[in-house]
């Protein structure tokens, strides 16, 4: 009996050609989505770390009112029309007017 062995060569440049789509759409989620979301994320750091007593802030359950006092990561806010004070975390303001931006414009 006689075996027959099969040696496979060559396809070196074939493996780098398999990889590089999935470099690809790597690189493409990497710009469209990640790099996206950390400059918002920075941005909202940012405007957490500005927020001072006498800014207008909206939460993400929707309440709005006016910063009393500031806390580690609690804010108390003066929500109308009972002018009732609420405290509420710092991570859930989503936007911030300041009272300059108020005065700018009226």
């Amino acid at each position: 009996m006689q075996y027959i062995l099969a040696v496979q060569t060559g396809g070196g440049g074939m493996g780098w050609l398999g990889i590089a789509p999935l470099i690809f759409i790597f690189a493409i989620f990497y710009l469209l989505l990640i790099l996206p979301q950390q400059r918002r994320q920075k941005k909202w750091q940012a405007m957490l770390e500005q927020v001072k007593a006498g800014d207008k802030v909206t939460t993400s359950g929707g309440l709005r009112g006016t910063v009393m006092a500031l806390k580690d990561d609690a804010i108390h806010l003066r929500v109308p029309p009972n002018n009732m004070v609420l405290e509420v975390t710092k991570a859930s303001v989503v936007s911030v007017t300041t009272s300059e931006e108020e005065v700018k414009t009226k």
